[in-house]
C-alpha cells in the first residue's frame, strides 16, 4: 500500500510520501544546480520525510498526536556519511541543529543526540525510493574548513526547504502558485539603456552631470565585460552610485554564459528603502522590484484579497524569486547566518546573483568578520558577483586577503582621485566647541541650513530653538509615511528658495536625496562628515568655496561612546592631512580606525571563532550563532499604522 504524505484539506486528495520526496527532489536539485549541488540537493531531498513512512505519522494524518518524522532521514544520510544532508534534513521544520559533540545524549537537540533516538520503522521508504550516494561538490572537497562547510549547509538546507514549501504548496492548493515575478534581466537592462542614453546624450549637462556620466559609461563598459569576482565602486556623494551601480550589475548580469539570476542592491537602513526601490520600480516597473527587510511580514491580507501583482509579490518575498531584490543589511547577512527556514528559505536564490553593497562603509564593526567571510564564500562558491559601493571605501581588503587570498577588489571607477577632485562641491571646515544655545541662534540666521546631531535628544532641543516656519526633525522615532511627507515638503521648500532649517540624526546622511547651501556635523568620524557633505550642493549650482560644511562640537554634549574611536580616527586624519575628502584622507582614516578598534574587534561576538573552534565542545553550532548574529541588538517588533492608503 503507497503511505501519504499529506491529505487535503478537504479530504478529497492525496499525495504519496514517494510522489512528495520525488517532486521535492527535482526541485531542490534545480535550485543547488547554481552551486554544484544538484545530485547532493536531490539526494537530501529523497530522504527528509522517509520518516512519514511510519505508523504513528500516518495515524498524525488521520488527527493523530505529532510525530518526529526528521530524525529518520537525518540518520540515513549520517550512516551514509553525509553531515549536511543530515542537519539539513533534521532541521527542515524546526531549524538547523548545532552538529554537538560524541557525548551528546539522545535527550539533547544536537544532532549527534538525535541520532542517538529510537525511531518507529518506517523501513518501507527503501521499496520505494533508492536514492544515490551524493559526493560534495569538488570545491568543497578541496576546502572543507567548518566555516564553508557551515555556509554550504545552509545554501543546501535553503534548497531543501524551498522545495519542500512548494511542493507541499502546490498539492495542497491543488495547482501551482504563480511564482517567479518579473522580466528577464535582458529585459531590464535595455530600460536601463535607454535611460542612460537619454543621460549621456543630454547636451545640457552641467559639468556635475558630465562627471555622473563618466561614472555611468565605466560602469556599463566593465559590466559588458568584467568577469564574475569583487569590484568597488568609489564615487563622491552626489556622483550617481546608484544608477550607475544599477547599470553595471545588469550588463554584467546578462554578460555572463550563462546569464545571472537576479540583482540584489543592499541598504544599511530602512529609512531610505523605500527610496531607492521605488526609484528602481519607476524605472524597471514595480513588478520587477521587490523591497524586502527585517521585520516586515507580507502576509497581512488574506490571499482572496490580493490583486496578481501583490500575490506574486508576496511569494517572492518568501524566497527572493524577482529579477530585482532590494534588501536591508540586516536582512541580508541575518539571513546569511540564520537557522531557521523562514529565514534560510531565500539563501539558494542569492547564489548566481549580482550584489551590490550600498554604502558599504557602514558596515557594522562587530560583525565585520563574520560579513566580509559571507560575501568572499558567494563570490568564490556560489557564482556571485559583489560590488562595494560607496564614497568613502572602508579598509576591507586585508579581511578579504584573509578569508580569500585569491580575491582581488577592483575598482570601476578609472581614476577615482580625480573624480573627488573635479566633483568637489563643499569646503569643510572645523568651527570648533560652542555653547548650544549659541549654536542654535546660528541655525536661526540660516534661511536654509542642514544640520546633523548625533542624539535625538539635541536634534529636538535644537528644533525647537528655530523658528517655527519651514523647520523640521528628522529621527528615526518619525514613521516612514511621515518621514516620507517631511522629506518632500524639504525638498519642495528648498526648490522654491523658501526658508528651511532641518536638524537631523545620522538618517539623512545615507542616499537621502536633498540639496542644501550650507550644512552643519556634530562631531563625528570621517565617514559621517563626507555623507553630511553630499547633502550640501548637491548638484554644483555654486562654487565650493560659498558651500560650507561646518564640524562642530556643542559644550553640552559629549561624545557618544560608540563614536569616540570615530571622532579619534578623524581628528588623527585631520593632523596628518591638509584635505579630508580625498581618498587618501580616507583610506587613512580606516586605517587609523581599524588600529584602534584592534584585531578582535571585527568579530565581537566571536561568530567565526564559533564555526571554525565550536562552542563549549558544540561543533558546528547553528542554532547557538543564529541567536548571537544580531546586527541589530535589541528586541524590536514591527509596528504598523494605519497611514494614508494603507490605513485599511
Amino acid at each position: 500500500m503507497k503511505l501519504l504524505a499529506h491529505i487535503s484539506d478537504d479530504k478529497t486528495r492525496t499525495q504519496t510520501i514517494e510522489e512528495h520526496l520525488i517532486s521535492t527532489a527535482a526541485l531542490a536539485g534545480n535550485f543547488a544546480a547554481a552551486f554544484g549541488a544538484q545530485a547532493e540537493a536531490a539526494y537530501t531531498a529523497l530522504l527528509h520525510d522517509i520518516g512519514k513512512y511510519s505508523a504513528g505519522f500516518q495515524q498524525r494524518l488521520q488527527g493523530g498526536p505529532p510525530v518526529d518524522h526528521s530524525t529518520a532521514g537525518a540518520k540515513a544520510a549520517i550512516q551514509d556519511g553525509n553531515i549536511p544532508a543530515a542537519l539539513a534534513i533534521a532541521g527542515h521544520h524546526s531549524g538547523i541543529p548545532d552538529l554537538g559533540n560524541p557525548h551528546d545524549t539522545a535527550d539533547e537537540s544536537t544532532l549527534v543526540g538525535r541520532s542517538k533516538r529510537r525511531i518507529e520503522d518506517c523501513s518501507q521508504w527503501k521499496q520505494e525510493i533508492s536514492p544515490a550516494k551524493a559526493a560534495l561538490p569538488p570545491w568543497l572537497l578541496r576546502q572543507p574548513d567548518n566555516l564553508t562547510m557551515a555556509f554550504f549547509t545552509r545554501m543546501l538546507y535553503s534548497s531543501l526547504v524551498d522545495a519542500d514549501f512548494i511542493d507541499t504548496e502546490t498539492f495542497m492548493d491543488g495547482k501551482a502558485a504563480p511564482r517567479g515575478m518579473g522580466e528577464p534581466l535582458s529585459a531590464l537592462l535595455e530600460k536601463v539603456r535607454a535611460q542612460a542614453k537619454r543621460y549621456l546624450d543630454s547636451p545640457a549637462a552641467s559639468p556635475v552631470a558630465q562627471e555622473r556620466n563618466k561614472v555611468l559609461r565605466a560602469c556599463m563598459e566593465q559590466g559588458t565585460h568584467a568577469p564574475q569576482g569583487l569590484y568597488t565602486l568609489t564615487v563622491p556623494t552626489g556622483g550617481g552610485k546608484t544608477f550607475a551601480s544599477l547599470a553595471f550589475a545588469l550588463e554584467h548580469a546578462v554578460a555572463q554564459k550563462p546569464q545571472m539570476e537576479r540583482i540584489i542592491y543592499v541598504i544599511p537602513y530602512t529609512s531610505i528603502i523605500d527610496q531607492t526601490a521605488q526609484t528602481f520600480a519607476d524605472l524597471l516597473g514595480e513588478d520587477n522590484v521587490l523591497a524586502h527587510f527585517s521585520g516586515v511580514d507580507y502576509k497581512l491580507t488574506e490571499k482572496d484579497d490580493l490583486t496578481p501583482a501583490q500575490y506574486r509579490k508576496l511569494l517572492s518575498s518568501e524566497n527572493w524569486d524577482a529579477p530585482i531584490v532590494v534588501t536591508t543589511a540586516v536582512q541580508f547577512f541575518e539571513s546569511l547566518y540564520a537557522n531557521r527556514s523562514s529565514r534560510c528559505r531565500k539563501l539558494h536564490n542569492i547564489a548566481d546573483s549580482v550584489i551590490i553593497f550600498d554604502e558599504a562603509q557602514t558596515l557594522p564593526g562587530d560583525y565585520l568578520a563574520p560579513c566580509v567571510n559571507a560575501i568572499a564564500q558567494l563570490i568564490q562558491h556560489y557564482h556571485s558577483t559583489a560590488v562595494l559601493c560607496t564614497a568613502t571605501q572602508p579598509a576591507l581588503e586585508p579581511l578579504f586577503r584573509r578569508f580569500a587570498p585569491e580575491l582581488h577588489p577592483q575598482e570601476i571607477t578609472p581614476d577615482a582621485a580625480h573624480l573627488y577632485e573635479v566633483l568637489r562641491r563643499t569646503t569643510l571646515q572645523d568651527l570648533g566647541t560652542l555653547p548650544q544655545e549659541e549654536f542654535a541662534s546660528r541655525l536661526a540666521n540660516q534661511p536654509q541650513v542642514l544640520c546633523v546631531v548625533n542624539r535625538r535628544k539635541t536634534a529636538q532641543q535644537l528644533y525647537e530653538s528655530l523658528p517655527a516656519e519651514g523647520s523640521y526633525c528628522l529621527t528615526t522615532l518619525l514613521c516612514a509615511a511621515d518621514r516620507r511627507r517631511q522629506l518632500d515638503d524639504i525638498r519642495q521648500r528648498l526648490k522654491e528658495g523658501l526658508p528651511c532649517r532641518v536638524v537631523s540624526t545620522s538618517l539623512i546622511e545615507a542616499g537621502v536625496d536633498v540639496d542644501f547651501p550650507v550644512a552643519y556635523r556634530e562631531q563625528c568620524g570621517l565617514d559621517s562628515l563626507l555623507q553630511t557633505a553630499g547633502r550640501c550642493n548637491r548638484e554644483g549650482r555654486r562654487g565650493a568655496e560659498e558651500s560650507i560644511v561646518y564640524r562642530f562640537r556643542l559644550d553640552e554634549c559629549s561624545t557618544p561612546q560608540m563614536l569616540r574611536q570615530n571622532v579619534s580616527a578623524l581628528d588623527y586624519t585631520a593632523r596628518h592631512q591638509d584635505t579630508l575628502d580625498t581618498p587618501r584622507a580616507i583610506q587613512l582614516y580606516f586605517k587609523e580606525l581599524s588600529e584602534l578598534r584592534g584585531p578582535d574587534a571585527v568579530d565581537k561576538h566571536g561568530i567565526l571563532d564559533a564555526f571554525l573552534r565550536g562552542i563549549r565542545g558544540c561543533q558546528l553550532p547553528f542554532a547557538q550563532v543564529a541567536e548571537e548574529f544580531r546586527l541589530i541588538e535589541n528586541a524590536a517588533r514591527t509596528v504598523y499604522l494605519p497611514v494614508g492608503e494603507g490605513a485599511a
